[in-house]
């Protein structure tokens, strides 16, 4: 079996546009090496990252916290279980927070989403007399001290 894969065998593999891969190489976030005709090849442990990258975005992670977390893994072989378990419990806390957001976001939709209605004088839903809007900005009830 042939340890390096060219970009179309990983956008296959990954189902990410070799568009994609260009960019998340330029960005650090995958690397690759050359033939002598200047094509580029990648070794079948960045499948994996790619993989990550693609999931890690589906949840909302930017790509600066996706390539932090990635240059957390070694270089010059694939990342074992343990390392990627260690990358997993970094982000926990973040994940749990981006849960938290999500469920009160989903319980509290269908009556406010807790926007502070910094244009009304009173919210008879969840902010009277625009308590929210004394917090601060923003929706409060959702995202940010006041909520939970």
């Amino acid at each position: 079996m042939d340890h390096h894969l060219s970009i179309g065998a990983v956008a296959e593999r990954t189902g990410v546009a070799t568009s994609a891969l260009r960019y998340y190489e330029s960005e650090g976030l995958i690397t690759s090496t050359r033939t002598d005709g200047g094509q580029r090849r990648y070794s079948r442990d960045v499948i994996r990252r790619v993989s990550f990258i693609r999931i890690a975005q589906e949840v909302g992670l930017r790509l600066d916290e996706i390539k932090e977390a990635l240059d957390a893994l070694p270089d010059g072989r694939a990342p074992t279980e343990r390392d990627w378990h260690q990358l997993s419990t970094s982000w926990r806390p973040r994940l749990d927070e981006q849960i938290a957001v999500l469920e009160r976001l989903r319980d509290r939709l269908d009556a406010c989403i807790g926007c502070g209605c910094l244009s009304l004088k009173v919210c008879r839903i969840v902010n009277p007399d625009d308590v929210a809007g004394d917090r601060g900005p923003g929706p409060r009830y959702v995202l940010g001290p006041d909520a939970g």
